[in-house]
């Protein structure tokens, strides 16, 4: 993380002042995107709460999922043990360690707001995490439709991220802003997600 990005304790704080502050369910654009994938590695980068992992995994993926908190790990962990599943946690900051090259058959960034630099250096370091013929899944606020929250320099356009990713070394499945309606700081808020969905060739 940059100096002005929330590292570690920033992120415990947040989660350990509320008993949940996520919704505890997957994010809309994973569903849409990876439920007709064939099950295989996944890794859910900034996993919070464990949603993505749970619903993934219940679909037969083998799943890591990473996280700077160690209060969001820890409430994945008793998430995914309810759920009778068996998912491997990992503490990292992604952005200094990047993943593995070539590890993964799903790579799913949601929500991995950064201000660039090192937006694009992480960017390409989960690309490069995905094995040939896998795919990558990178959803952010789009900076034209959202709402509060403010550091607006942590926001992307789909255009910044499909600008990293050319052929022939990937394919674009989908490169779209899509609106929905969601509970956003406690209130029923409509949002445009920007949704990027990349196939690796090669």
């Amino acid at each position: 993380m940059t100096s002005s990005d929330p590292g570690a304790t920033e992120w415990d704080v947040m989660y350990a002042a509320r008993s949940a502050i996520w919704s505890g369910e997957p994010n809309a654009q994973l569903v849409a995107e990876a439920e007709h994938l064939t099950p295989g590695s996944a890794l859910d980068i900034g996993c919070g709460e464990g949603a993505d992992a749970v619903w993934l995994a219940r679909r037969g993926w083998q799943v890591t999922a990473v996280d700077i908190s160690h209060v969001a790990l820890e409430r994945a962990r008793m998430h995914a043990g309810s759920a009778g599943h068996e998912i491997t946690f990992v503490q990292a900051d992604l952005v200094a360690s990047p993943p593995a090259p070539g590890s993964y058959d799903l790579v799913s960034a949601q929500f991995f707001q950064l201000e660039d630099p090192p937006r694009s250096e992480a960017m390409l370091g989960f690309g490069a995490a995905v094995s040939p013929g896998g795919h990558l899944l990178v959803v952010g606020h789009c900076p034209s439709g959202h709402v509060g929250g403010g550091h607006p320099e942590r926001l992307h356009t789909v255009d910044q991220i499909t600008a990293l990713f050319s052929p022939p070394d990937w394919q674009i499945i989908t490169a779209e802003d899509r609106e929905r309606t969601a509970m956003h700081h406690g209130e029923l808020t409509d949002l445009t997600d920007g949704v990027v969905f990349l196939r690796r060739i090669q």
